[in-house]
This record gives C-alpha cells, structure tokens and sequence, in this order.
C-alpha cells in the first residue's frame, strides 16, 4: 500500500514523499516501514505502543486511533505531523 511520508520524517525515507508499505494493520505496516527505515516507527509510536500525541494517521480518509486499525492492499496511509508553537487548529482527513 501507499504512505505519505510527512516532512520531518523524510530523512527516514531517504527524502522520499511515498513509500511503499505491507501489514494486515497500522501495528504491521509500521513495523514493516520500521524494518525499511530503521528508527522512524519510534518518532510516531510510544513506549507503551500508543500513537504519539502530535502524530495523526489516516487510513484512505480516515483517522485511525489505534494500531489495530486494519488495512487492505489498496489503502493509502497518510502521516501526518502537527507543528509546536501557535494557536491550535484542527486537522482533517486529506483531500483525494
């Protein structure tokens, strides 16, 4: 399935915007974007296996709470990163 890597974890991804990615759910599919790009999966996931707090990521346009979210082959998962400072806003699924 397709990710959209955001921005500040490009450097994961060898500045790579898409990548390529396998697993029956988000724990999978991290852990295999984690075998690829080794360190990337602990900028968006805890030490107690939670998504962290400024990290959203939707599942086709859905937003996915937990790493038990399941997928399918044609998915797409966007990441998306929330910026520090300012006022807060609220995010949205991408646009297709």
């Amino acid at each position: 399935m397709k990710v959209n890597i955001p921005g500040p974890l490009r450097s994961y991804t060898r500045n790579a915007a898409q990548v390529s990615g396998a697993g029956l759910t988000l724990a999978e599919l991290l852990a295999d974007l984690n075998r690829q790009f080794p360190g990337m999966r602990f900028r968006m996931i805890d030490e107690q296996d939670r998504i962290r707090p400024h990290i959203k990521l939707f599942v086709n346009n859905e937003l996915a709470t937990t790493l038990q979210h399941t997928l399918e082959s044609g998915d797409e998962v966007h990441i998306i990163c929330a910026l520090s400072g300012g006022a807060s806003v609220e995010i949205h699924a991408p646009d297709r």
